[in-house]
């Protein structure tokens, strides 16, 4: 199949958004503002670092690479509009396996009304996935990590070290746990971006946002260091699924702090939206629990341990070009 072809097949019958003039077809795609705030992000995917055919079949990769940069314009409080694709692809992947990357990505732009508006598409030695999304927000209204301030209350959507618990199981297959393996292999796999939810936070004025990719305690310094405040997060108040007592404690510590690709909403808000925040969640079914505050210890996080010291919580957690 050469490019022209290929990318016919992948090319929208139609397109959902009323502010494009023009799609897939020229040599760029044509959008008209509306008024509202554009948001743009971009990841990559790279075979071998992200992701590997032992851990994802071609839909799992196409669907998780769309679905981390939804993500972030959750994290930005944006409403997803258009993605461009950029794919290198080796002679290793078939027409097949090809065409059910891009349904992954189809299910996730079909769900959340996202249009498809261009890319490139090259060969080369292995797979890579380059994707940019573009979303819109109501003016200054961006959910920035700089929006912290002192006495904000810490929460976060779902349970943390679901993804890493799952790419455990999908590298260690003879692991052997009683309850939920699939479970925590489809957090790894297919991920939910919370976008519905962060958009159903429009009516209050400040929340900073950022979305777990590379751990809690990452997510937890960027918001500290942006908005040059302090975030204590109160360890037995993280929340964890009851599956995961099956592994080894060690393991569920360094996967709860530390273990990336949750793509769950870290974020603090004022105690007086604190209710909203509350009923945001439940209207969209997402769970959402209080885990800390926020004080003035300036770019630094502590983690409460249950005897209530304090204890320095290090900056680290997934790092793409760490060695």
């Amino acid at each position: 199949m050469d490019e022209f072809s290929f990318i016919q097949s992948i090319q929208q019958t139609y397109y959902r958004q009323p502010s494009l003039i023009k799609g897939v077809g020229d040599d760029a795609a044509v959008i008209r503002p509306t008024g509202e705030d554009i948001v743009i992000a971009k990841d990559m995917f790279v075979e071998n670092v992200h992701f590997n055919r032992r851990t994802m079949t071609p839909y799992h990769i196409g669907y998780k690479a769309l679905a981390a940069n939804l993500s972030d314009l959750a994290a930005m409080g944006a409403r997803p509009a258009f993605y461009l694709v950029g794919i290198s692809i080796s002679n290793d992947w078939t027409k097949e396996e090809l065409a059910d990357i891009y349904n992954g990505m189809k299910y996730l732009a079909d769900r959340y009304k996202v249009d498809l508006i261009g890319g490139d598409t090259v060969s080369g030695k292995e797979l890579v996935i380059s994707i940019t999304v573009m979303g819109l927000t109501n003016k200054d209204n961006s959910r920035l990590r700089s929006s912290a301030r002192e006495g904000d209350i810490v929460f976060v959507t779902g349970t943390l070290g679901d993804s890493q618990a799952g790419l455990h199981l999908l590298l260690n297959p003879n692991t052997t746990i009683h309850t939920d393996e699939q479970y925590f292999k489809e957090r790894h796999q297919l991920p939910n971006p919370r976008v519905k939810f962060s958009l159903d936070l429009q009516e209050i004025n400040r929340v900073a946002l950022n979305d777990i990719s590379d751990g809690i305690a990452s997510e937890a310094h960027e918001i500290a260091e942006a908005s040059k405040v302090g975030l204590v997060l109160i360890e037995d108040k993280l929340p964890i699924h009851p599956a995961l007592n099956q592994f080894d404690a060690e393991l569920q510590y360094r996967w709860k702090l530390f273990g990336g690709e949750d793509y769950e909403l870290l974020g603090t808000v004022s105690p007086r939206d604190w209710e909203l925040v509350k009923q945001s969640a439940e209207r969209h079914q997402v769970p959402i629990t209080e885990i800390g505050y926020v004080t003035d210890d300036s770019g630094k996080v502590f983690l409460q341990k249950e005897n209530g010291k304090m204890e320095r919580l290090e900056k680290k957690g997934y790092n793409h070009l760490s060695r």
